[in-house]
């Protein structure tokens, strides 16, 4: 708790980021993915393969685009900045451990920007990227919104979570470069006995189709969550989201 606090304050972003909880956010996610490193490897093995299987066929590599590039244990930065002229990555909230590595690169630069509100700054940030990578980003966008709605007591309107998803799948879609998409899909609770006890929908209802890999991403182990419960995520990867059947 002591060091989460110590990160939470010297994690550089905008009071309104802090306010609305993005901040605590990142701060949970690096350390969880700290405790969970040993779990999280053969996701991020996977998700760094297809990001690199999307880059590998590309006739021109002058700028690639990571959105939800956060703590980058799935990013495979160094292959990245000495394969592209330009890597810009996109998070409302940068690690410390993210601050560090991209200090290694001269090619490489940090864009803060709040990916909820939709199409304009995907355009934005990613409207001359030869490679746009969408980073395990798209279940996460609802995530601060809800629970900021929840919190204040207000209704959730209905349909947001997928409104949200939505928005930034037809922000990908009108991109000119090749788009990589790699999403976790639905979160499903075993018991140490294998039985499933528990699923949720983490595209609130919004069906992917069918991707090009999949893997199971164990994001919860036994004993981080709870005792007798770890969490599951199932993950698809489309290396060309253009290409999608």
């Amino acid at each position: 708790m002591l060091a989460d606090l110590v990160l939470y304050l010297a994690t550089p972003a905008p009071w309104r980021h802090r306010r609305l909880g993005y901040v605590r956010e990142s701060v949970l996610l690096t350390s969880r993915a700290r405790r969970c490193r040993r779990a999280w490897a053969p996701h991020c093995a996977a998700a760094r393969a297809a990001m690199l299987e999307a880059a590998a066929t590309l006739a021109r590599r002058d700028l690639v685009v990571v959105l939800g590039s956060g703590g980058l244990d799935d990013v495979p930065l160094p292959e990245l900045a000495a394969g592209f002229g330009r890597v810009v990555l996109v998070d409302v909230v940068h690690p410390l451990k993210a601050r560090l590595a991209a200090r290694r690169h001269g090619n490489v630069r940090l864009v803060g920007a709040d990916l909820v509100a939709g199409a304009a700054p995907v355009a934005d940030l990613c409207g001359t990227a030869d490679l746009t990578i969408s980073a395990n980003l798209l279940s996460q966008l609802p995530i601060v919104p809800l629970d900021r709605l929840e919190a204040r007591g207000q209704p959730v309107p209905e349909g947001l979570g997928a409104r949200i998803v939505s928005d930034h799948l037809a922000a990908l879609d009108g991109l000119a470069g090749r788009v990589c998409l790699i999403a976790d899909t639905v979160q499903r609770e075993e018991d140490r006995a294998g039985r499933v006890t528990g699923r949720l929908d983490l595209l609130h209802g919004v069906v992917l189709p069918e991707p090009a890999r999949a893997w199971d991403w164990e994001l919860a182990p036994f004993g981080e969550a709870e005792a007798d419960r770890r969490l599951i995520h199932r993950v698809h990867a489309y290396p060309d989201w253009r290409e999608r059947t």
